[in-house]
């Protein structure tokens, strides 16, 4: 008689408590039971844990997985890992890469484990999330001014005086709403901020002058619960953006880190933060901040690069700082999408059975790039075979005469745009060369 597998739920590890690693919670991850939840999962494996079915090496296209199935590869996420760790070494810059494009605790340990300074979040629900997963260094790249999620950072950061929390300012408004809700939370420690300048005139979030900067600055000094450590912003927004308006915006940056300080603005700091950088121009962020003069306090120079950890075929493909800066690297796409033929109604059409509730498509539709037989498991380049539309669960194929495809086939695709290709699934096969599944990453949208 068959053992009987467990069913239910297994709940995630509790929130964090001061003391414990982050790698210790993210293992936890490995005894949450497999069940309907997680899309394209081996039915055969429903009540095994993750860590048991990781355990057992099956392989993506023999091993049970049901398709759409998306995969990453396991060689060119560690490839992209170091690469990033390497090249912030080289140029002398701390890194605390954007964890929304993941919000992967198993990614957030590997990148803490290559010398990541902590994990960047964009809003408070990711923030509790790095938490419950012992992240112990935070840098919030927008103004908080929720009073219910600074009562919760106030709670944390008297819980656990080692927790090091970083948020933008870019309103007077924004300060007094901080100052209000921290006060009444009790904070029992100031909350550091760096004001954010904007990147120009319609683009997204920051104050937009320098002057407009030194109001948010002096209100942030008439505020107890708030002390100001640094400056940062984001130069993916400048608007036209190339390497001549990028690295201006970068320099006007530097030198409001340099004239606050030389207004005192930063008496009594360990460090002053500046901090830049997206996936689009990070080797212009290492230029510039080279050329950061000597300030009051040590700089802590600080990248917040994110897409880079899977990379794609698309998007950041193209606009890839390592394309203008060759002899530094290269990042290597690290997923693929699996769909299976379930339809040839024509010689000039097919479907696929994924869909915008599996792929990426805001930026660029996915691309066929092989074929796998349905018959024989032989893979070919996907010669013919084009992407021309998706439907919620269907892919739209064009073939062109000639090209090599039939019902019951998979075709592998690349797709565009990282984040929003995480957020479709809350466990991801990472996936060796040859097929073989070595680990699922857990994800937390």
């Amino acid at each position: 008689m068959a053992a009987v597998r467990p069913t239910g739920h297994t709940a995630v590890p509790a929130p964090y408590a001061p003391g414990a690693s982050p790698a210790s919670l993210a293992s936890g991850l490995a005894d949450e039971r497999v069940d309907h939840r997680f899309k394209a999962l081996p039915p055969d494996a429903e009540g095994l844990t993750v860590g048991e079915l990781a355990a057992e090496r099956r392989n993506l296209f023999t091993g049970g997985f049901t398709t759409p199935v998306l995969a990453l590869s396991a060689e060119s996420v560690a490839h992209n890992l170091d690469l990033l760790e390497t090249y912030a070494e080289r140029h002398g810059l701390a890194f605390a890469p954007h964890g929304k494009t993941s919000m992967s605790p198993r990614l957030f340990v590997d990148q803490l484990k290559r010398g990541a300074w902590g994990i960047t979040a964009a809003v408070p629900h990711q923030a509790r999330v790095y938490r419950a997963y012992g992240i112990g260094r935070i840098f919030l790249a927008n103004e908080l001014v929720d009073a219910v999620a600074l009562r919760w950072l106030a709670g944390e950061m008297a819980a656990d005086p080692e927790f090091r929390f970083v948020c933008y300012v870019d309103s007077v408004r924004g300060v007094e709403l901080m100052e209000e809700a921290l006060g009444a939370a009790g904070a029992t420690r100031p909350v550091d901020v760096v004001v954010e300048l904007g990147a120009g005139e319609g683009a997204r979030t920051g104050a937009r002058t320098e002057a407009d900067c030194a109001a948010v600055a002096d209100a942030v000094a008439a505020a107890g619960s708030l002390r100001l450590v640094g400056v940062a912003g984001y130069e993916g927004e400048v608007p036209d953006a190339d390497p001549e308006r990028v690295r201006a915006w970068l320099r006007r940056l530097v030198a409001l880190a340099a004239s606050f300080d030389g207004d005192g603005r930063f008496a009594g700091v360990e460090e002053i933060v500046v901090s830049a950088g997206g996936s689009a121009w990070f080797d212009a962020v290492a230029d510039v901040f080279a050329e950061i003069p000597e300030l009051g306090s040590p700089v802590l120079k600080l990248l917040r690069s994110g897409a880079y950890v899977s990379h794609d075929d698309g998007h950041y493909k193209h606009l890839t700082p390592f394309n203008r800066v060759p002899e530094e690297g290269a990042l290597e796409p690290a997923f693929r999408l699996w769909a299976q033929v379930v339809s040839r109604p024509c010689a000039e059409q097919a479907f696929l059975n994924a869909g915008k509730r599996d792929a990426a498509y805001d930026l660029d539709l996915p691309e066929a790039q092989v074929v796998r037989s349905g018959r024989d498991g032989s893979v070919r380049p996907a010669t013919g075979v084009t992407v021309t539309g998706l439907s919620d669960q269907h892919t739209w194929v064009r073939t062109e005469e000639g090209a090599e495809l039939e019902v019951g086939d998979w075709v592998g695709m690349g797709l565009s745009h990282p984040c929003t290709s995480f957020d479709k699934w809350q466990l991801i096969p990472l996936v060796e060369a040859d097929g073989t599944v070595t680990d699922y990453l857990r994800t937390f949208f």
